[in-house]
């Protein structure tokens, strides 16, 4: 579980991490350089569940020896299905990364939702959605490594 106290905001208590894949954790279904370590280092504290429509058909192979559960997704309905997943999960206890438009629901849902701007962009509804923004998946990540960056960015 990680804790994190923010003065004039709330108490964070996680004990999941909840990811998007193409656009998030990956550029055209290949995952981006560091990630892996990344995720590593955050799986002491946290599940770690990768939750995507796999446009690429590449996320299996490259997550393979990733500390995580990964869910691919029906085509349709993908953003009700990924907010779902969050929920089953308890969503008061769930940080969420996504940039997509199918993310928006599951970010506005967990107790933090984080937007991430990759190349690939990211919706304007996920972002509204969204408790913080990032500019890579490598500092949002970071936020959960470094927890006062995080409070940083979301006390009053």
């Amino acid at each position: 579980m990680l804790e994190i106290p923010i003065p004039g905001y709330k108490s964070l208590h996680f004990e999941h991490l909840v990811l998007d894949y193409n656009g998030t954790l990956a550029r055209d279904g290949e995952l981006l350089e560091g990630v892996a370590d990344a995720l590593a280092a955050l799986a002491e504290p946290l599940q770690i569940h990768v939750v995507t429509a796999d446009t690429f058909g590449k996320v299996h192979r490259r997550m393979a020896d990733s500390p995580c559960t990964v869910v691919v997704l029906p085509k349709e309905q993908q953003d009700v299905a990924k907010r779902k997943y969050v929920e089953q999960l308890g969503s008061d206890r769930v940080v969420a990364i996504g940039n997509g438009r199918n993310d928006r629901l599951m970010l506005k849902r967990a107790a933090l939702g984080i937007a991430v701007v990759e190349e690939e962009g990211a919706a304007a509804e996920t972002l509204l959605a969204a408790d913080v923004v990032c500019p890579s998946i490598l500092a949002a990540l970071d936020l959960l490594r470094n927890p006062l960056r995080l409070t940083a960015s979301l006390r009053s």
